[in-house]
């Protein structure tokens, strides 16, 4: 059954088109292996969603964002819809189903720090290419940012009709990618299982990074924009590459961390900052959001990323 929409079209500085879950997160000393059962600890619901995540993580810092998804007319769908309202997220553009639940995302996370994740799509799953195709008629965005936790068609429609904006396309979960897609994205921003996948080579330093990149190169994307998590990011243009370092940090959850990247390095691009300052800012948001719990409850504010950065 198709959503409804809820207010009007306007014009955005970023536009999401991706995905809302709610999180489900519980601690463990260590992940279960295969056939093993674990007693697990605080068990807390955190909202999420790479796409809701993203626009949280831009709207926290300031950004005139709106976001594209479509949730269930469920009670996780009305937290989400006031998650990303409390967030500064424009939700002009959120679908309710009455027919289907929300997307849940079921999350580990260790003593380390570090997680796994399933998802469980829901509604997220029915977000279908006349839906964007209704929601850019009237819409304007300088950046329009989309990931892989919808239908890969609806993609291909952000892409092409977001062209009059920078397209930041986050190729996660990891898949193959059709080359018509990749041709489209003027920034990719893949972390190191993602470049794997798409290129069979592991961005592990300066040299695997450019050679990732040559790949994507011929495969017509502009700009590759790799996310090393504690090494911080690599750049690699048609023109040249380089390593950018993140703040060092002691983090409890990486949960979102990527999102948080992401979400920032759009709204830094579309806020008129120049591509080695957006980076650098967005690999501090990135930071500083592992140092707390959850996916967008951790995203910084403008004021924390800006009392970092030098």
């Amino acid at each position: 059954m198709a959503g409804v929409w809820l207010q009007t079209m306007k014009h955005v500085e970023v536009m999401l088109v991706g995905s809302a879950n709610m999180d489900l997160v519980v601690r463990a000393t260590r992940f279960p292996l295969p056939g093993e059962t674990l007693q697990g600890s605080g068990f807390q619901r955190f909202p999420g969603g790479k796409g809701a995540n993203q626009a949280t993580a831009a709207g926290k810092l300031g950004a005139n964002v709106g976001i594209l998804t479509k949730l269930g007319a469920d009670p996780f769908g009305d937290e989400l819809v006031a998650s990303l309202s409390s967030a500064g997220v424009l939700t002009d553009w959120v679908l309710r189903d009455p027919a289907v639940s929300t997307g849940v995302a079921l999350i580990t996370v260790d003593d380390a720090g570090q997680n796994t994740i399933v998802v469980s799509p829901g509604t997220n799953a029915l977000l279908v290419p006349s839906e964007v195709e209704t929601a850019f008629r009237e819409l304007s965005a300088k950046v329009v940012l989309a990931q892989l936790e919808i239908p890969l068609e609806t993609v291909i429609a952000a892409s092409k009709l977001g062209s009059d904006a920078i397209f930041i396309l986050n190729p996660a979960p990891a898949r193959h990618l059709p080359d018509d897609l990749l041709a489209t994205v003027d920034y990719l921003t893949p972390n190191e299982t993602e470049a794997e996948e798409l290129t069979a080579i592991l961005p592990s330093d300066d040299a695997s990074c450019l050679a990732c990149a040559r790949i994507l190169f011929d495969k017509g994307v502009k700009n590759v924009l790799f996310t090393l998590g504690a090494r911080g990011s690599f750049l690699a243009t048609t023109k040249y590459g380089r390593h950018f370092p993140t703040i060092p940090v002691k983090p409890i959850d990486t949960t979102g961390a990527g999102d948080a990247f992401n979400g920032a390095f759009a709204h830094f691009l579309a806020s008129g900052e120049d591509i080695e300052r957006a980076i650098h800012l967005a690999n501090i948001t990135g930071a500083l959001s592992t140092t707390r719990a959850g996916a967008q409850a951790s995203m910084p504010s403008l004021i924390e990323v800006m009392a970092v950065a030098d």
